[in-house]
């Protein structure tokens, strides 16, 4: 019976400690569980954070290399962009090649330089460079009822009719041109030069109403808008021929090869209508001095395509 007692307390005291070994091993795994769980969660965790730093840098890197291929483009466009390229033209360019898809973009930018994208004596802006050689008056540009040039003298009467003034160095120029002009036995008469505001409003109105105001304003400037209020414009004649043929006479050749000498240019040219909403006319010059006269004759471009990309005025 004792035997048997004491083997009943051993087994018990074996399942005790197989008990107490299993909850120890138990234990063990639970905790090297947790751990592995709380680990794996970080690992996890990094993992993701790893790729969403990755992600950042790789949205970063691309940011970057938009905004390098931007800057290149733009350098790139700007190296190509002549230099009368306006920045602050950039839509009325776009707006302006949208209509016309056929032009290059450089002539997109000169067309708009020169105001073609707007509405002729609509939207107007008073004329720059007044009282110097540079200044611009057509359909875009005026001057004012009160404009009257600073030193207007009058013409000798040997080269022009009577009460023909001309601002001092286009007055000068003129005489000397015609001078030369006569040792060649060719005679050059101004007709027609200075006209204040309000004789450009009798002489506009009257041709309105001889012809009707559409066809007025391919011959005449509007009040304020003709050039000949400058005192740099010159209508001649040879007082043989009536002015309107001028184009046939041996005066108007000379002049062809030689007004720029002087500083004229024949200001409303064949084939450039479009450029200064004139029609020809043989008989017009204008004084723009020595320089700006020989730059156009050599390239062949009337004066609104010289303003837009040699005379910056914004």
């Amino acid at each position: 019976m004792i035997e048997l007692g004491d083997n009943m307390s051993t087994i018990k005291k074996r399942k005790i400690k197989v008990k107490k070994k299993n909850m120890i091993i138990l234990l063990l795994i639970m905790l090297s569980t947790f751990f592995i769980t709380t680990k794996s969660i970080k690992l996890v965790k990094t993992y993701f954070e790893k790729r969403e730093i990755e992600k950042q840098e790789q949205k970063r890197k691309k940011e970057e290399e938009e905004k390098k291929k931007k800057e290149k483009k733009k350098e790139e466009k700007e190296k190509k962009m002549p230099d009368y390229y306006n920045e602050k033209f950039e839509k009325r360019y776009q707006k302006y090649q949208e209509k016309n898809k056929k032009l290059t973009y450089e002539q997109v930018i000169k067309d708009v330089n020169m105001n073609l994208d707007l509405i002729p004596y609509e939207d107007t802006q008073e004329a720059k460079y007044q009282n110097t050689e540079k200044v611009l008056v057509n359909k875009y540009y005026y001057l004012s009822k009160d404009y009257v040039p600073k030193d207007l003298e009058t013409i000798s009467k040997r080269y022009a009719l009577s009460g023909m003034k001309l601002r001092k160095e286009a007055k000068e120029a003129f005489e000397k041109m015609a001078k030369d002009a006569s040792k060649k036995e060719l005679t050059i008469i101004a007709m027609s030069t200075y006209r204040s505001y309000n004789y450009q409003v009798n002489l506009y109105n009257r041709y309105v109403k001889e012809d009707g105001k559409q066809k007025a304003d391919t011959y005449s400037g509007r009040p304020g808008h003709s050039e000949h209020q400058t005192g740099l414009a010159v209508d001649v004649y040879n007082d043989e021929e009536n002015y309107t043929n001028f184009e046939k006479t041996k005066e108007f050749n000379w002049m062809q090869e030689n007004a720029y000498k002087y500083g004229f240019i024949l200001r409303f040219p064949k084939n450039k209508e479009n450029e200064t909403k004139y029609e020809y006319e043989s008989w017009h010059y204008r004084y723009v001095g020595l320089e700006i006269a020989e730059y156009i004759k050599n390239n062949n471009i009337s004066f609104e395509e010289y303003y837009a990309t040699k005379i910056k005025d914004w």
